[in-house]
């Protein structure tokens, strides 16, 4: 057998033997070759879905349109394809596909940054943030897509006299997973009232309120966004023998629980709030058959209100007596002052029909909302409730079960009635020729309460329709087209 014995001849430079050696190791290390390719980071972009505009775009994420045009070198913004790669401006350093979703009530900066396991200040870059209160309800949320598949996680709270430690013994877990899970800088920074997530564990809802308990499974707001002149309907998801309370704008809420369970607030919206934002303040304590024994907690949170788009009516002429001060105060505060009380029965069912018989149960003369001017004055006057067509007789039907608070004659509002149906909702009934009704007369759907007249401050004949929600007038009209609460 030929033995051929091959002797490798050693490098005479020690500096070249050893970059070779250093080549050869980085070779072998695998996924090394791509480095290259890779050395360039991937920019922050969004993909154009169907429906999408370039100025919608622009808008969820705090970009002017120019700038979003000008880094994607646009020239025409009616030009946009679905599937278009979008950059987004001035998100240097971070990368991925990007997502938006609307923010819903309780969940904050904090909150929403223990949720997706982001940063704050991450989350207050991809959102262009100059100040935490722009995380109100409703506003748009920038997430990186990839954060959307983190899992749920569940929320507990820090009771008063509770180390971090028993917290995380009565979740099975540690007090570092909430550490590191809740960016706290160390144990001491944990303090009683504070919501902590820890992911993998199935909550009720994925979302939530993140700055409330487990206990909390949702709040709802409805409409969303508010809207002036509307009735805001604020619903709570939690535990039997739950207490809520709290404010909107500065005026106390009133909860009542339904047979389903769930917690509600009925809250007019007054038809003159000018549009923006208003604090929501919710305040609870949890049943002390709870793990929370009894612990009380709180969010506040801003919330919009959008405007109504209500018209101008014409100027009208009236009797001068029935827009004097000296008349129109009094009686205004004694009608307010009836429709302030939330009695905790609730006295309808359903939805509330036409006050107003065929064929007039769907003519309108003017609706509610419409800003007015009496007798030349400035437009500081808005029409309070709906008016029903109808002559001088035409009967007057209860929309709904309640009892009769008032029944009478007024200056301004002729012969008035006034219903309670409970839960802070109350309907009004004016310039009637005939009360049918007294205070005390319990009232049933369909039945004649008072004849249409021409009573009060008038032009003509007519029934003055309004609904009252924890005292504010709200627009009839979507009591006769939707159930309440909803």
């Amino acid at each position: 057998m030929l033995e051929i014995n091959l002797k490798l001849k050693k490098p005479r430079n020690p500096i070249l033997a050893g970059l070779i050696m250093a080549v050869c190791i980085l070779l072998a290390i695998p996924g090394q070759a791509g480095l290259a390719r890779q050395s360039e980071p991937e920019e922050a972009y969004y993909i154009v879905q169907e429906g999408d505009s370039l100025w919608g775009i622009a808008l969820r994420f705090r970009v002017t349109i120019d700038d979003l045009m000008g880094v994607n070198g646009i020239s025409n913004p009616d030009q946009l394809t679905i599937g278009r790669r979008l950059l987004i401006p001035g998100l240097e350093g971070i990368q991925g596909e990007l997502t938006t979703r609307t923010i819903s009530f309780g969940n904050t900066l904090r909150s929403l940054s223990r949720r997706y396991q982001l940063p704050a200040e991450t989350l207050v870059r991809l959102n262009h943030l100059t100040s935490p209160a722009e995380f109100f309800a409703g506003a748009t949320l920038v997430l990186p897509l990839q954060n959307l598949s983190t899992p749920a996680t569940h929320r507990s709270m820090l009771l008063p006299g509770q180390s971090l430690l028993e917290l995380a013994v009565q979740h099975n877990s540690n007090p570092w997973s909430y550490i590191l899970n809740n960016h706290l800088p160390g144990s001491a920074s944990a303090l009683p009232g504070d919501v902590f997530h820890l992911p993998g564990e199935e909550q009720t809802s994925e979302e939530g309120p993140g700055t409330l308990p487990d206990a909390i499974t949702n709040i709802s707001l409805n409409p969303d966004p508010l809207v002036q002149g509307k009735a805001a309907v604020i619903q709570i998801f939690g535990p039997e023998g739950l207490t809520m309370g709290g404010t909107l704008n500065g005026r106390p809420l009133h909860f009542f629980q339904d047979k389903n369970g769930s917690y509600f607030s009925l809250h007019g919206l007054h038809a003159l709030t000018e549009p923006g934002l208003y604090p929501l303040v919710l305040t609870g304590t949890l049943p002390t058959q709870t793990a929370y024994q009894g612990a009380s907690f709180a969010v506040s949170q801003a919330v919009y209100i959008s405007g109504g788009n209500y018209p101008y009516d014409p100027p009208l002429t009236v009797s001068p007596e029935t827009i004097d001060p000296a008349v129109t105060r009094p009686e205004d505060a004694q009608w307010s002052a009836l429709a302030q009380p939330a009695t905790p029965e609730k006295l309808w069912d359903g939805l509330f029909q036409s006050p107003a018989p065929p064929p007039f149960s769907d003519c309108f003369p003017s609706l509610f909302g419409n800003r007015r001017s009496y007798n030349g004055s400035t437009y500081d006057y808005f029409h309070t409730g709906l008016d029903f067509c109808g002559g001088v007789g035409t009967e007057i039907l209860a929309p709904a079960a309640g009892i009769v608070i008032f029944a009478g004659p007024l200056t301004v509002r002729g012969n008035a009635t006034m219903i309670n149906h409970g839960w802070g909702v109350y309907s009004g009934y004016m310039h009637q020729s005939e009360l049918r009704v007294k205070v005390g007369d319990r009232v049933e759907p369909g039945q004649v309460i008072g004849l249409v007249g021409g009573t009060g401050r008038v032009t003509g004949p007519h029934l003055h329709f309004e609904i009252w929600v924890a005292g504010v007038q709200v627009d009839p009209m979507d009591w006769l087209k939707q159930i309440f609460p909803k």
